[in-house]
C-alpha cells in the first residue's frame, strides 16, 4: 500500500504561485495531481509518466501549471504559476502501479493510490 503525502497547499492572491509536494512511501509510477471544488467533482489536472519523459495537463491549467518529479526522492511536484480564483480546490495526488499504464491521464481510474490533499485557495 503506497502512502502518499501532500503538501504546499495555502491562501494567496490571484497572480501569486505555489508549489505543491507530494512524497510516497515507496517508489511510484504514473502519477498524477486532481482537483476537487466544493459542491464539483474530482478532475485531474496533470499527470507524469514514471521516468518523467510524458506529461499531460488539463486545458484550464495548461502553460501556467508545470507537473514533475524526483524519483530519487519519492516525490512529485506541482508547479502553479499564475493562480487564478478559479484554481481554489483541494488538490489530491494519485499514484498508479506497476500494473496500470504508464501513459499520463487525467482519468481518475487511471490511478489506484491517493492521498489526503492540500487545501488551495486564491482569492481576487
Amino acid at each position: 500500500q503506497v502512502q502518499l503525502v501532500e503538501s504546499g497547499g495555502g491562501s494567496v492572491q490571484a497572480g501569486s504561485s505555489l508549489r505543491l509536494s507530494c512524497v510516497a512511501s515507496e517508489y511510484t509510477y504514473l502519477m498524477g495531481w486532481f482537483r476537487q471544488a466544493p459542491g464539483k467533482e474530482r478532475e485531474g489536472v496533470a499527470s507524469i509518466s514514471t521516468g518523467g519523459g510524458r506529461t499531460l495537463y488539463a486545458d484550464s491549467v495548461k502553460d501556467r501549471f508545470t507537473i514533475s518529479r524526483d524519483n530519487a526522492k519519492n516525490t512529485v511536484y506541482l508547479q502553479m504559476n499564475t493562480l487564478k480564483p478559479e484554481d481554489t480546490a483541494m488538490y489530491y495526488c494519485a499514484a498508479g502501479t506497476i500494473y496500470t499504464s504508464d501513459v499520463p491521464t487525467l482519468e481518475l481510474r487511471g490511478f489506484n493510490y491517493w492521498g489526503q490533499g492540500t487545501q488551495v485557495t486564491v482569492s481576487s
